[in-house]
């Protein structure tokens, strides 16, 4: 008998972590199971702001798929998905069609646009190990030309971050850190250099408690940040962007941190969904697709409590995975009841640079070094589930405080 076809579509937190666990039950026995991603390597998402900025190598944030999951278990293809056959049971990739009995769909999410004019063009994204590396260089690019300028061009030091909300934050946290060390290393005074947060808003990080907003606010302000809330980008031009009240900022350097959406291979592929996010059912599996499971950014959930739906997070796309592969393995045993998925958020914390951080952990807020130490523990705990304290030892951040 043919045993069953599991393939796995990313190696984002959700695809790596139910290739992990599959790898580790009996699943890999009795099904054959294929890991697809584009890369060889698997990256943390939530750590990218620190390489863009430069206060990180980009190597501390990946690692080789093969050192983490054992590819004689389960099957590695490096090649890129184009399109999902859902009535054939097919995947198409860039060099290859794979069969599938059951498939994972965790395909991870691309930048949100919102249609705004330039900014595939003109801005750059926090979205992989490749597009911060670009930002890192352009940046130092900048600031090595600077002074050979006879005529410096306005606009050439200011850096404007686009969106006040996790990934902006933290970057601008970042590079209050790394900006003074660059100003430095190229003789600049540092007055000659803007850091602009721009939130179309009414908040920066909204949603978030208020306390911990104003606290993080004043951190940054005092390093220099000025924050433009509810001042939503009209557009992005090469040489900076115009606002809505048509007022124009002069940039070189336009990092655009507003949202994602999902990966184009979701609509593309003919799913219902809702800015490439599918509304899946409660047991993860896509409406009306008893054989796919959809986990991370391509997979929406609604909160209750808000009718809003949950953002697209690596704490619940970690938790997603443990659902979904707990789900293959009753399906492959021939089970026909499966676990149902809920969100069990045990708290969100932001780093802004430095020892500095805010967060709610429980009921609890917390400021400064104790934030930072919690936001360190969190990455470090995702590697110990992945790969366990080896990993961690390679890959963590262990100093604490």
């Amino acid at each position: 008998m043919n045993k069953p076809k599991i393939v796995i579509l990313g190696a984002g937190y959700g695809g790596m972590m139910v290739a992990s666990r599959l790898q580790k039950s009996t699943v890999v026995k009795d099904a054959e199971v294929t890991l697809v991603n584009k890369h060889n390597y698997h990256y943390q998402t939530t750590w990218l702001h620190e390489p863009a900025a430069g206060t990180m190598h980009h190597d501390k944030t990946r690692m080789k798929i093969d050192s983490v999951i054992d590819t004689k278990k389960v099957n590695f293809i490096k090649d890129t998905v184009v399109k999902i056959d859902r009535d054939q049971k097919k995947v198409e990739l860039e060099n290859a069609v794979l069969d599938y009995d059951y498939l994972v769909l965790g395909l991870g999410s691309i930048p949100e646009t919102f249609g705004i004019p330039g900014v595939q063009e003109h801005a750059f994204a926090i979205r992989s190990v490749n597009s911060v590396r670009l930002i890192k260089e352009h940046m130092e690019y900048q600031f090595a030309s600077y002074n050979k300028q006879e005529e410096k061009p306005e606009g050439m030091l200011n850096i404007v971050v686009a969106g006040a909300g996790f990934t902006g934050i933290e970057f601008v946290g970042e590079l209050t850190e790394r900006v003074p060390e660059l100003c430095e290393e190229y003789d600049i005074p540092r007055d000659k250099v803007r850091l602009l947060s721009v939130e179309a808003a009414p908040t920066a990080l909204p949603g978030f408690d208020e306390e911990l907003v104003e606290y993080a606010m004043n951190i940054l302000e005092s390093r220099g940040v000025e924050f433009k809330i509810n001042t939503p980008i009209k557009e992005v031009r090469e040489d900076g962007v115009l606002l809505n009240d048509d007022s124009f900022i002069k940039s070189n350097t336009i990092v655009w941190t507003t949202g994602v959406r999902g990966n184009p291979v979701v609509e593309e592929s003919g799913f219902d969904a809702m800015r490439g996010r599918i509304k899946v059912d409660k047991d993860l599996r896509a409406p009306g697709h008893e054989d796919i499971f959809v986990i991370g950014d391509c997979a929406l959930i609604i909160n209750e409590e808000t009718d809003r739906p949950y953002p697209p997070t690596a704490q619940i796309a970690i938790q997603q995975s443990y659902t979904c592969a707990n789900n293959l393995k009753a399906l492959v045993e021939g089970k026909s009841e499966l676990e149902q998925f809920k969100p069990d958020i045990k708290g969100t914390v932001a780093s802004l640079g430095g020892k500095e951080a805010i967060g709610v952990v429980g009921s609890r807020k917390l400021y400064g070094n104790s934030a930072s130490a919690v936001k360190k523990m969190i990455d470090n705990r995702y590697l110990f589930l992945l790969g366990g304290m080896p990993l961690v030892l390679k890959k963590g951040k262990l100093k604490m405080f």
